[in-house]
């Protein structure tokens, strides 16, 4: 089968080169609505609205195409990414010394035998306790740039910021790459 991955973001491109051999990437470009009440509901109705804008374009047309969202949840408040410098330095100083969790949708299109489009829908949670940080470090961060294109306005793979997590660490990343699998084993033993 042939993938397209709906997505610019490098960390999901490396993830999903660990999931499938071959994609081709075409961004979805639409703005999403966030229309749902738990971050679960959230993450995987914007994950299918950017799987789907892909899917609808001529070029995507018998092709498999794969679309992921990923939020930070703390207290129940939906943390996506910064607007600017202060809203990370206000999501830093939220997570420090806590836990969240941070949740990705993962939306599957694909054509079966028919050739009629099908739609696999799934989102995966993993826990993420935080080491409390210094404002000394928060600002050398924010200062680093890092912060300013990543859900809860941090990145697992910088360091220095995470004690602990509980479940899946490409999930953290933006791409869940254990889920993935199982959706496309799904998918290929048309399960689905």
């Amino acid at each position: 089968m042939d993938w397209i991955l709906a997505s610019a973001s490098p960390r999901r491109k490396e993830l999903f080169g660990e999931v499938v051999e071959k994609f081709e990437i075409i961004v979805a470009k639409g703005e999403e609505k966030a229309c749902a009440d738990t971050p679960f509901a959230l993450v995987k109705s914007l994950a299918k609205q950017k799987a789907m804008e892909v899917a609808r374009l001529k070029e995507a047309e018998g092709k498999a195409v794969l679309g992921a969202d990923t939020v930070v949840s703390l207290n129940g408040e939906v943390l996506g990414k910064p607007k600017d410098e202060a809203d990370a330095r206000r999501m830093l100083l939220a997570l420090s010394g806590k836990k969240h969790e941070v949740y990705t949708g993962v939306c599957m299109i694909y054509p079966d035998d028919n050739g009629e489009r099908k739609v696999l829908v799934e989102a995966d949670c993993t826990k993420v306790f935080f080491r409390e940080l210094s404002k000394e470090f928060i600002e050398e961060y924010i200062r680093g740039g890092s912060p300013m294109d990543k859900a809860g306005a941090y990145g697992i793979q910088d360091g220095g910021l995470v004690e602990k997590i509980e479940g899946s660490f490409s999930n953290v990343v933006g791409l869940p790459v254990e889920l993935c699998k199982e959706m496309i084993k799904k998918i290929s033993s048309k399960g689905a």
